[in-house]
């Protein structure tokens, strides 16, 4: 096994069908601008209540990938 050096991102994903919902919007978003994404770590859930009711979830992720080079 290769030694390797990760960095760590946060980001914040929202989604009105849950939590997963949530964790993938935010997974598919970080792709689209960090390279060599290998793990992601749940560090915060929580849930918003609209005016109309509807629940917004909200997942706090922690991103590792790896440096170029």
């Amino acid at each position: 096994m290769t030694d390797q050096v990760y960095k760590l991102s946060e980001i914040v994903g929202t989604s009105h069908d849950g939590h997963d919902a949530a964790i993938k919007v935010a997974l598919e978003r970080a792709r689209q601008s960090l390279r060599h994404i290998r793990w992601f770590e749940v560090v915060a859930q929580r849930g918003y209540v609209e005016s109309d009711g509807s629940i917004l979830h909200q997942v706090t992720l922690k991103i590792g990938f790896t440096l170029d080079g």
